[in-house]
């Protein structure tokens, strides 16, 4: 679940198989290469994106962005599986509710849960959910039967004084749009390798309402 970029380190948020591409918080980019916590090289970087400010606070009416694509090199067990063997799944829409009960699972704090306060711009606030540094781009899930779990979000920072996520359907809108925008430039037939597909997941039950 640790990831070293540079002197940061981070959490993977979510893992796809197929695809081979991992996400995390566009925060924790320090640079192409991203490595274990032994320093082996286990992916470059895909895309990212980040617009968090270096000063003031965010409040509920800003439009904020920080998410970041790995790529998995070759050779590189991946697995979808929590820590704790909760399978996580995701949909391209699923999104929060206010009062959904939701877990963050980070590398440092491991597994703190809690519930969705309230839902801004492509992002959302939480209570009773820990994080610290490192826990930084680690998922945000609702369980919806044992042992199975979706994702709702990628975990960022503390913004107006409580643990903060992006959104899993602003994450998903925003990296097709990157993608797609990418194609030109480096797809097939312009001199550049294919690029990975976007993971597309089985459908799954809707999330359910906040008891």
């Amino acid at each position: 679940m640790s990831i070293v970029q540079g002197d940061s380190r981070c959490t993977l948020g979510y893992v796809d198989p197929i695809s081979r591409i991992g996400l995390t918080a566009g925060h924790c980019n320090a640079t192409g290469a991203v490595t274990d916590l032994g320093g082996n090289r286990v992916g470059e970087v895909l895309l990212m994106s980040r617009n968090l400010p270096t000063g003031g606070a965010i409040g509920p009416g800003d439009v904020v962005s920080d998410y970041e694509g790995i790529t998995f090199a070759p050779g590189v067990e991946l697995s979808s599986n929590l820590p704790n063997g909760v399978a996580l799944r995701m949909t391209q829409n699923a999104g929060p509710e206010p009062g959904l009960p939701v877990c963050l699972m980070g590398s440092v704090s491991g597994e703190t849960c809690g519930k969705v306060d309230a839902i801004n711009n492509g992002w959302f606030t939480m209570t009773d959910v820990g994080g610290q540094h490192g826990d930084s781009g680690g998922p945000v899930y609702t369980i919806t039967q044992p042992g199975q779990a979706l994702l709702v979000g990628i975990y960022s920072l503390r913004w107006g004084g409580k643990p903060a996520a992006m959104s899993w359907s602003a994450i998903s809108a925003q990296m097709q749009s990157q993608l797609v925008a990418q194609i030109p430039a480096a797809g097939p037939g312009n001199g550049g390798p294919p690029l990975p597909a976007m993971p597309t997941p089985p459908p799954v039950d809707a999330v359910p309402a906040a008891a």
